[in-house]
């Protein structure tokens, strides 16, 4: 059901907050209200900047943000007045940060169980960690601080490759534009698709990648690959993955023997060319599911390289538990 007032709803920073971490969804909110009022309707968030008190408060960068709101208790007193819905941005010295505002955990702990969202973009997770409301919950955090996150606090359940994660009414995110993603998607949850469909195309975004989706696509992993050799290889196969892609092509490529080349390339990578084609193969029927909906599974499966639709709906099974159809269903515009 559609609000019928303006949602409150608080950027919460701290000297040091990661400064795109908050503008970017700052934006989506801000489109969001621009597309309601162009429909006639009133404009959809109140949307603030909260700090421990109001003030100027420095970013990570040379950007800063006026808090108009001070946190106060968590509990809407002491100057404090709790919002809808909160997102704590993330900083990149998280464990300074925690220690530089532990204020920001006792008001997370207070007033976590009181709005009807709490949300933690990147290593902000670490703030609702610390303040016991990931215990027994599944969690994302950026790869990079996924390890420190789940070995400070291993009653959470951290996923370190999700772009976001919803766990009742905590939501958290990866880094930086996976906050974005989580934003769109509060978006949608709130005044439907179509308007966060307008607002991505505002930001020349895709509307979602899906909360599941990997931190890592198959191409950025391909680029970040020092050897020249194995990044030319990989380029190509992106390019020709409705061929067949064996060992013996992929090392033909190369201009190595098939032996020489599995090394290399695992050593390069991480991965076997096989895991590697697997994954890449995946990653573009998913890219596909979410954007051809009319697109009959035989050929999206061909297109990929897969052999037939058994083949496709392995594949979907063995990575994501769902078959393809019903990846569809859930991820496609």
């Amino acid at each position: 059901m559609t609000p019928a007032q303006p949602l409150s709803l608080h950027i919460v920073v701290y000297p040091g907050f990661k400064a795109l971490e908050a503008v970017g969804p700052l934006s989506v909110f801000h489109y969001a209200n621009v597309h309601l009022v162009r429909r006639g309707r009133s404009e959809g968030y109140a949307v603030a900047v909260a700090a421990q008190a109001r003030g100027t408060v420095r970013s990570d960068t040379l950007m800063a943000l006026e808090a108009t709101e001070a946190l106060g208790d968590g509990l809407g007193g002491q100057g404090g007045v709790l919002p809808d819905t909160a997102l704590l941005v993330g900083a990149r010295d998280i464990e300074g940060a925690l220690a530089a505002s532990p204020a920001i955990v006792d008001w997370a702990r207070a007033a976590g169980p009181r709005v009807r969202r709490m949300v933690a973009l990147c290593s902000g997770s670490f703030f609702l960690a610390a303040a016991g409301l990931l215990d027994g919950r599944r969690a994302a955090t950026h790869w990079g601080v996924a390890a420190r996150l789940q070995a400070l606090h291993p009653a959470v359940a951290v996923d370190p490759d999700a772009i976001y994660v919803r766990d009742g009414h905590l939501w958290t995110s990866a880094g930086v534009t996976a906050g974005i993603d989580l934003a769109l998607a509060l978006v949608e949850e709130d005044y439907g698709h179509a308007l966060a469909l307008e607002v991505a195309r505002d930001m020349v975004m895709y509307l979602k990648r899906p909360g599941g989706q990997s931190q890592f696509s198959v191409q950025l992993a391909s680029q970040a690959t020092a050897h020249r050799g194995m990044q030319d290889v990989q380029a190509w196969a992106l390019e020709h993955l409705s061929e067949p892609l064996t060992l013996q092509v992929l090392a033909g490529r190369a201009a190595m023997s098939e032996r020489h080349f599995r090394r290399v390339f695992a050593q390069e990578t991480g991965r076997t060319p096989s895991a590697f084609i697997e994954s890449a193969r995946l990653e573009a029927a998913r890219r596909l599911l979410e954007s051809e909906a009319a697109l009959p599974l035989k050929t999206v499966a061909a297109r990929v390289g897969l052999g037939s639709e058994q083949a496709l709906r392995h594949l979907f099974l063995r990575h994501l538990g769902i078959p393809p159809q019903a990846y569809r269903e859930r991820f496609g515009d």
